[in-house]
């Protein structure tokens, strides 16, 4: 897997009210966590590099950069989460271009970026987005059947909702 493929995943309209996301058999996957579990992330990625490798990976600076060179597999690293990391994950997210998180957070510990942390979970629930906080979690994500084949999610067609809210706010004025 190289960090140059192309992204395959697809939006589509289904049905009333909802978009359809594809993704194909190779997933892409990011993998961030807090300094306090790094290590914890790094010895998960090291114990399961091969079913890592059949999937495209990113995941936010320093991570990453610890991920690539424990297991020996490409990451694609962005920037660190306090310096705009997260939000670039974020971004991928609404772009359709990350299929699930691996987001290993310390829920003792006090982030300076508290609130791009919160911003990520936010648009990972949002756009229906897997995502895992925990080890255990993981485990369960790599175990799926649905890991190696495609699987289609649906998102709420926010647009959609939009259109309709000013349509009954239309006919309440009139």
């Amino acid at each position: 897997m190289t960090n140059t493929e192309t992204i395959t995943t697809t939006e589509t309209s289904t049905t009333e009210g909802y978009l359809q996301y594809k993704m194909e058999r190779t997933k892409h996957i990011a993998l961030i966590a807090h300094d306090g579990k790094k290590r914890e992330l790094c010895d998960w990625a090291y114990r399961n590099r091969e079913i890592l490798k059949q999937h495209f990976l990113c995941g936010t600076g320093t991570t990453a950069q610890l991920i690539a060179a424990k297991t020996g597999l490409p990451v694609k690293a962005y920037h660190s989460g306090p310096l705009g990391g997260d939000q670039q994950i974020g971004a991928r997210i609404v772009e359709g271009e990350i299929d699930f998180v691996i987001f290993l957070w310390d829920p003792l510990e006090a982030q300076p970026h508290d609130p791009d942390v919160k911003a990520l979970l936010r648009i990972a629930v949002v756009y229906n987005i897997p995502i895992a906080n925990t080890l255990a979690t993981a485990d369960f994500l790599l175990a799926s059947r649905l890991m190696d084949q495609p699987y289609t999610r649906l998102v709420e067609d926010h647009a959609h909702h939009l259109r309709q809210r000013l349509t009954q706010l239309s006919a309440e004025q009139a």
